[in-house]
């Protein structure tokens, strides 16, 4: 999820709850501790230098329980963030702290935001001789076609 699209959320809500993906929620006494802009510099396994930029929201919560962040105080704090920090309109990242800090990619379900698991991947992977597997295509109407007989090799057991 972009910046544009968190804020247009928000717009619509009247409380931010915030879902793991466990089904689990934040504790709605969270804090958002920060949003900021991450820059990260590096060379990929097979030598290309990238650049990427997100936007990154801590949450946080502790003994706070009257404390409740609502939407147009949200939106105030990334507007505040945009003219300060200068932030595009990059995909934002969430920092929450479970047996250790873990980063979410942020999605919507048109009740809650949800933290969504990332994953890391090879960014060469031509140069670095991983070949993706090819998927075979099936036509659904193949799969419902019933064979009088079994012979080997026909795919039919």
């Amino acid at each position: 999820m972009k910046l544009s699209e968190i804020k247009r959320h928000l717009q619509n809500l009247e409380t931010i709850a915030f879902e793991l993906p466990d089904g689990s929620l934040v504790p709605s006494h969270f804090h958002v501790t920060e949003v900021g802009k991450v820059s990260k510099n590096f060379i990929d396994c097979g030598g290309t230098v990238r650049n990427e930029e997100v936007i990154n929201f801590q949450l946080w919560n502790k003994d706070d329980y009257d404390h409740r962040l609502h939407p147009e105080k949200l939106v105030h704090i990334i507007e505040l963030s945009e003219k300060v920090l200068q932030l595009g309109d990059h995909e934002i990242e969430v920092e929450y702290q479970g047996n250790t800090i873990g980063k979410y990619a942020l999605d919507f379900n048109g009740t809650n935001f949800l933290l969504v698991n990332k994953a890391t991947g090879c960014l060469a992977e031509d140069q670095c001789g991983i070949t993706p597997q090819k998927k075979t295509r099936v036509r659904l109407s193949d799969l419902n076609k019933t064979e009088t007989s079994c012979t080997p090799g026909s795919g039919c057991c």
